[in-house]
């Protein structure tokens, strides 16, 4: 009797570990935001189709879903984790590093079967990738294996062993899961990380992404607390996710437990994290000439949303007063969001805020560089840009 009990008990187990499995590489996944170069926006997730683009043409998102004729149904294992880590497909030819291996050769083997376990119990997709279009030479793949030879490894962590278990969590999270140096490490001309250069800031389809080093965070105003916050819910006081950081709170960072996130704020700002910089409003007074006429194009185009000192309004538009837009260095974000402006976002919860327009038919070099001087001035700590700077950053 004791016998039969335990067989019949036996295929639950393998049955619930199963299940564990999947939810972990489920997780993984997210956290690995796969889904976001892997899928088009209302198709299949994981089908694939998504048009990535590189300064040398145009790589698309693979489908990733097992099917056999066009995703990877025929990956066995071992095959996945040489293309997740090493940018080897299942026949021998090489990725193009669009695909992060530089950051997922990082990544745990457990992890990636994980990951491999949790896509194969999709269903397949049959839906044949676009055929990437880059320039002669990228495109031909076999010159790949020098540009790994020379920069697949480059990256080279820290090492761990005087931090936090919390620190060293956050590190595995941010450079080899979130794979965050892929956007925010500067590229040579060849499209490699500047390993000297790690996490001081990248530039993605003409906007900054901004250095997440200790100090320059610290900056801009980020605690350990609100760098968690944004994570989780895409907001904070610091302002909110658009752009390319967007897609990652939906598809990734949401997901992640509380415990994640404040590990991956504690890698980044350290488990001594330095003081924050506090920036107090710069009455008009103090402004320049250029900053005190733009303050009338504030009043007039921002401040209904934003409010008349900066204060902003809660679901409908982010303070300007500690926004970390306004504190990056360049101006180069502060400018394309007012010229482009962004759709309207929804995050965690009841959280969302409204669409904003785009002026850039309605301001010109001169009177866009009075508003961003007024902008950096009053809020950002820095000082004015000339209308031939803010002609240079539109041609950029």
């Amino acid at each position: 009797m004791r016998a039969l009990l335990l067989a019949a008990l036996l295929p639950l187990s393998a049955m619930a570990a199963d299940q564990a499995l999947l939810e972990r590489g489920q997780y993984l996944a997210r956290a690995a935001d796969c889904v976001a170069c892997h899928s088009v926006e209302g198709g299949a997730e994981y089908a694939g189709g998504l048009p990535l683009q590189s300064p040398f043409g145009l790589i698309y998102g693979s489908n990733i879903t097992p099917s056999k004729a066009h995703g990877i149904g025929n990956y066995s294992a071992e095959q996945f984790y040489q293309a997740v880590t090493q940018g080897k497909r299942a026949d021998g030819s090489n990725l193009y590093p669009a695909m992060p291996y530089t950051s997922y050769r990082l990544l745990k083997r457990d992890d990636v079967d994980a990951i491999y376990a949790y896509l194969m119990s999709l269903a397949p997709v049959e839906k044949p990738s676009p055929v990437t279009q880059l320039s002669f030479p990228f495109n031909l793949r076999f010159g790949l294996s020098l540009w790994n030879s020379l920069y697949k490894d480059s990256i080279i962590l820290p090492a761990v062993a005087d931090n936090s278990a919390t620190w060293q969590h956050g590190q595995y999270l941010v450079e080899a899961l979130g794979h965050c140096g892929e956007c925010h490490t500067p590229r040579n001309s060849f499209g490699a990380l500047q390993a000297d250069r790690h996490l001081q800031g990248g530039e993605l389809l003409g906007y900054e992404a901004p250095s997440l080093q200790a100090k320059d965070l610290a900056a801009r105003g980020w605690s350990q607390e609100d760098l968690a916050t944004f994570l989780k819910h895409g907001i904070s006081a610091q302002g909110s996710m658009f752009n390319e950081m967007y897609p990652v709170l939906h598809h990734s960072t949401q997901y992640l437990a509380d415990k994640d996130h404040q590990a991956m704020a504690t890698y980044l700002l350290g488990d001594v994290p330095p003081a924050i910089r506090k920036l107090a409003p710069v009455p008009l007074s103090q402004v320049d000439a250029s900053g005190q006429r733009g303050r009338q194009h504030y009043l007039n185009l921002c401040a209904g949303c934003h409010g008349a000192q900066g204060e902003g309004v809660p679901h409908v538009a982010v303070a300007m007063r500690g926004n970390t837009t306004l504190s990056l260095p360049s101006g180069q974000n502060l400018l394309r969001v007012i010229d482009e402006g962004i759709a309207e976002q929804q995050f965690t919860g009841f959280e969302r805020m409204q669409p904003m327009p785009g002026f850039r038919q309605q301001l010109d070099n001169g009177q866009l560089a009075d508003l961003l001087s007024y902008l950096r001035q009053t809020w950002g700590g820095h000082g004015s840009l000339s209308a031939e700077q803010v002609s240079q950053l539109r041609r950029d």
